[in-house]
């Protein structure tokens, strides 16, 4: 058993002006994300160059920011959005969805996209990834904050908290769906992959991480299970990622395959 250091969220402030952890920890996911695009729009597949990394990660940022608030605020808020439309706006209350946030990138990428004259999928098979560091950071910033925490456990790496001891669920979404994520999808875009493929791997290797971590994490208080005693939001949310990330790589081999052929 370990015990929860009570790490203050706020780091330091400067008058009204309060820097937390958590929003450190978004900055540094941006911060990794442009260096890594850096590195990748080197490749002679990259549909961006170097000059236009910073608008591609401009339009990121703003697809996790917006998507992953209103997601948010829809999905796990919609009973204080309905009474205080404002609602949306206070970042301190509620937080972030990573479900919406990936409807928002995958916006902004379709807008850059077609600004650059690219498709959506050249676009996100380029970010893919590049994404997962951001997540597990994101999820370390949960973790500072004292948040999203598992079911009891008597497992000895759960935390004690308020006098229960905990899964660290955070630290598993942070393993899990950010720095194993990033490692297998770094290693498997190491060469070229046929279209699609990057992105389908990423669909399906995330639906199905969080899909198990659900199991270990306690829902939301709204609206918490919603079937069996054990079905979550979450879970019903990366069962579609699942099989689109499945179809994509069945899309994107058979293409492969039918191109081989026909050379």
């Amino acid at each position: 058993m370990l015990t929860y250091p009570e790490i203050d969220p706020i780091i330091f402030s400067i008058g009204p002006l309060k820097i937390r952890w958590y929003g450190l920890m978004y900055v540094i996911g941006f911060l990794f994300a442009w260096w890594l695009a850096k590195r990748r729009c080197t490749r002679s597949d990259s549909p961006i160059n170097s000059a236009q990394v910073d608008d591609l990660i401009f339009y990121a940022m703003l697809g996790v920011i917006i998507g992953g608030r209103v997601g948010y605020a829809v999905v796990y808020g919609w009973s204080q959005l309905t009474s205080d439309p404002l609602y949306l706006f206070k970042i301190t209350e509620g937080g972030m969805s990573f479900h919406g946030g990936l409807v928002g990138v995958m916006t902004a990428m379709w807008l850059y996209g077609r600004k650059l004259g690219h498709s959506i999928w050249r676009m996100t098979d380029f970010v893919a990834p590049i994404v997962p560091l951001g997540l597990g950071f994101g999820r370390i910033g949960n973790f500072i904050n004292g948040e999203l925490w598992g079911k009891p456990t008597d497992v000895p790496w759960g935390f004690l908290v308020n006098g229960q001891v905990l899964h660290p669920s955070q630290l598993y979404e942070a393993i899990l769906e950010g720095f194993l994520l990033f490692a297998i999808l770094w290693l498997y875009t190491a060469k070229p992959r046929p279209y699609l493929a990057t992105s389908g791997m990423f669909l399906l290797l995330y639906g199905v991480f969080r899909f198990f971590v659900e199991f270990y994490r306690i829902p939301d208080a709204h609206p918490g299970y919603l079937a069996f005693g054990w079905v979550t939001m979450g879970q019903v949310l990366s069962l579609p990622m699942i099989i689109a990330g499945a179809i994509l790589l069945i899309m994107a081999y058979r293409s492969a395959n039918t191109m081989e052929a026909k050379a």
